[in-house]
């Protein structure tokens, strides 16, 4: 076998790095001596157009700190006068007109005294994003800005009332909705009668007289049509309407509230016996009509008159109410008092006395004209009702409501007592379209004799 010799390889040479060392052997001469080697400069930057960006970049930043710290302190301060207590010494109402501007708001307030800086309120009013309405509003005592801004933005605005008495007539309702310089508009026409709900109702400034019309109609309906499904199932009225007709006699013969159910129920008693109503009250609306006052008593001719309401002539109801009731009445005939009554008169203390027959009532008659006799006694500053017509001379008493309420100066009227409310609501009163003095609507002078059924 033969062997192959491999060749020896021969050594590489050593590549290094590093710089070669000099023959240590070699003579090298004084000026070949080692000396240090300089390192390569970097290379230059531009130095002047980095020291400028950086200038203004700390620059901008100086500034955003000291204007951030500005606007802190201007909020601060902007929001402190906001809150500051206004210059208005007492609480005063302010009207602002519809579609004024911030600015129109602003001089409205400054012109009223509730803010001194218009443009600190109109500044105030745009940065809170509130929506400012117009109306008539009380701003407080010492209102901030931030205050009048918020009460202009609540939208709660100064409630005005009208109030109507029971009995009023829709004519004498109408006159007062013409009287009152809050509302606006005209009504469209006088409203049936009996078909408003007298009350007090509440309304903003610029509402119209139409309205408040509207909401009295509403509000009869609503409340005449839960007081029929309470009634009882005994009283002779057969339709919501002759309710209401009932009820406004109930509500024109007296004003006491505890009466109302016991004078009711003598009106049902006198239907379900086929007697004569004989109220007072019908014979005035049947000569005056939606006008309600007579202005003087009642003349006995007058009494005796036929018209479609004078229930001394005609038998049962009359064909629509005489008056606008209000819900105590209504209440009152839906549920009148279970008695036997079918008389009362006025008894001298603002009430009546109430009698089953015609003989007590004679008697609760005898001593009402006692007490009318003792009132009109003479004074020396006694004054003689000129329209008042002569007592009757037979002296027969007989009618359901034989009222005399007192005379028009109330001199009368016991310490204390109650005055009565058996005449219309608006008489003697400056809404009385007659100034009516006298009060005398149902006078026992003047009782006619009752045909007993």
């Amino acid at each position: 076998m033969f062997f192959r010799k491999r060749p020896t390889p021969s050594p590489s040479p050593v590549v290094s790095d590093e710089p070669a060392l000099p023959n240590r052997l070699s003579p090298r001469s004084p000026s070949e001596a080692i000396k240090p080697t300089a390192a390569t400069p970097p290379p230059e930057r531009p130095a002047r157009e980095r020291g400028g960006m950086l200038a203004r970049v700390s620059g901008l930043l100086t500034a955003s700190v000291v204007l951030a710290l500005a606007i802190m302190v201007g909020m601060t301060l902007f929001e402190r006068q906001t809150k500051e207590e206004g210059p208005l010494p007492a609480d005063k109402v302010v009207v602002i007109s519809p579609r004024s501007g911030t600015s129109e708001i602003a001089e409205a307030l400054a012109r009223e005294g509730v803010i001194t800086h218009t443009a600190l309120f109109e500044w105030a009013a745009r940065f809170s994003g509130k929506a400012l309405k117009a109306g008539e509003y009380t701003f407080k005592a010492h209102a901030s800005i931030n205050g009048a801004i918020d009460t202009l933005a609540s939208g709660r605005q100064v409630q005005h009332a009208v109030t109507f008495p029971e009995g009023l007539t829709s004519e004498q309702i109408v006159v007062r909705l013409n009287e009152n310089d809050v509302l606006t508009g005209e009504i469209n026409e006088i409203p049936p009668e009996g078909s408003l709900l007298p009350d007090t109702y509440k309304f903003e400034r610029g509402a119209t007289r139409q309205q408040i019309v509207n909401l009295m109609r509403t509000k009869q309906r609503e409340v005449l049509n839960q007081i029929w499904l309470r009634r009882s199932a005994d009283i002779p009225v057969k339709t919501p309407a002759e309710m209401v007709t009932l009820a406004s006699i109930v509500e024109k013969e007296t004003g006491r509230a505890d009466e109302r159910p016991r004078v009711a129920g003598v009106f049902v008693n006198r239907l379900n016996k086929r007697m004569k109503l004989q109220s007072d009250p019908t014979i005035v609306y049947g000569l005056v009509g939606g006008r309600g006052t007579l202005g003087r008593g009642i003349q006995r001719a007058e009494i005796e008159r036929a018209t479609p309401y004078n229930t001394y002539v005609i038998e049962g109801l009359p064909p629509g109410p005489i008056a606008n009731p209000g819900r105590a009445a209504l209440e009152a005939v839906a549920n009148p008092s279970r008695t036997k009554d079918l008389f009362f008169v006025a008894d001298g203390t603002g009430g009546h006395a109430f009698a089953d027959s015609l003989e007590g009532h004679s008697r609760n008659v005898a001593r009402w004209r006692q007490v009318e006799r003792a009132r009109q006694a003479p004074t020396p500053d006694a004054s003689v009702d000129k329209a008042d017509p002569p007592a009757d001379p037979t002296g027969a008493p007989g009618r359901a409501s034989a009222y005399a309420p007192e005379s028009s100066n109330f001199a009368a009227t016991p310490a204390g007592g109650p005055r009565p409310k058996a005449f219309d609501a608006s008489e003697g009163t400056r809404l009385d379209p007659l100034r009516n003095k006298t009060f005398d609507l149902n006078s026992a002078k003047n009782v006619p004799a009752l045909k007993q059924p």
